[in-house]
């Protein structure tokens, strides 16, 4: 999966783009102007292969929301947690509206994947996650994000957990340098792999690795390790859908060498699908690279991601009377402004 320069495709990578190695895009701030002209671009992505390319976006709410003009303002997850303490059911809804919301949004301009929920427990001490995870409880991200992907499915919007095994309770950003966490199996099982686990066991069709090492259980980092992406993921946690990495362009990649060995070694390990973004040169190294790979069941599963439903188009949507409801509901739960996160 790579990303495009601008608000429209260049003949380069109109090529690039064809290639058999290139599975899907993932879409930035930088390439929104309207949602008529992202729009236009992802039905553009779309109509350049047969099967088409995923076309995918982090649209979580609060600070990581790449589309805003014309799209709903979501919150952050931290606030359907605070909800939560306050009153199980009411967040539990909300939880659902809101993937709803955001996967609709989405849907209607074609888009098949947002990078969401996220996972992670909320510790305090990682500034990269914060308030993008719902709770410090395993047993409250779970259940609320049960109900967000429950959303996300009715809207026809498969949903990807991150950042497996847990990003929570690391204080470095993976964005600029390795974090090592250093607790045991036994502490991450009991706590940060519970909510992979239920929504493994609840249909999940995607997760996204994290650029963690976890010293106490394995040498590498979680996105290059068969430890944790086919012993623990695939086998003990059954999860059978789609796995992503991380971007390969974060400074944590570089623990598994250049730019082709990290993306040989991630799909080595269990990956279905790696991302290198904001790196054209290394992104086409990695295509390359990867010519002559071929993965039939990792294809059948990121065939599954592909967005369902009817592409009504955004004034349609903002006419009906459920997105009517929806919005008022999220905008209900959200009082603090919105700061933006650029990763």
């Amino acid at each position: 999966m790579l990303d495009v320069a601008g608000t429209a495709l260049s003949e380069a990578e109109r090529e690039l783009l064809r290639r058999p190695a290139v599975g899907g895009v993932i879409l930035f701030s930088r390439n929104f102007v309207s949602p008529e002209q992202v729009a236009a671009l992802v039905t553009d992505i779309h109509a350049l292969r047969t099967p088409r390319l995923l076309v995918a976006v982090d649209q979580e709410g609060g600070r990581v929301q790449r589309f805003r003009d014309g799209f709903t303002r979501l919150p952050p997850a931290r606030r359907l947690g605070e909800l939560f303490d306050q009153d199980p059911r009411r967040a539990r809804q909300l939880a659902e509206v809101s993937g709803w919301l955001m996967a609709a949004e989405l849907r209607a301009i074609g888009i098949d994947i947002s990078f969401a929920p996220v996972l992670d427990l909320d510790y305090g001490v990682s500034t990269v996650i914060g308030d993008r995870a719902f709770h410090r409880k395993p047993e409250v991200v779970a259940e609320l994000a049960q109900a967000y992907q429950r959303g996300m499915g009715e809207a026809g919007m498969a949903a990807t957990g991150k950042h497996f095994p847990g990003h929570g309770a690391v204080v470095a950003d993976s964005h600029h340098e390795l974090p090592i966490d250093e607790r045991p199996f036994a502490e991450l099982e009991f706590d940060d792999l519970l909510p992979f686990e239920r929504l493994a066991h609840q249909g999940m069709k995607a997760m996204m690795a994290a650029h963690v090492i976890y010293r106490d259980c394995d040498s590498r980092a979680a996105g290059f390790s068969p430890f944790w992406l086919r012993t623990v993921l695939r086998e003990r946690l059954g999860f059978q859908g789609a796995i992503f990495s991380d971007d390969l362009n974060m400074k944590a990649a570089a623990c598994a060498g250049d730019y082709p060995a990290r993306a040989r070694t991630a799909l080595g390990a269990g990956c279905d699908m790696v991302l290198v973004c904001n790196a054209p040169e290394q992104a086409r190294q990695v295509v390359e690279s990867l010519r002559d790979y071929h993965d039939p069941a990792a294809m059948m599963r990121l065939a599954r991601l592909h967005g369902s439903g009817e592409e009504r188009g955004l004034p349609a949507l903002r006419a009906s009377e459920e997105w009517r409801i929806a919005v008022a509901a999220v905008q209900s739960c959200d009082p603090e402004p919105m700061l933006d996160m650029d990763l």
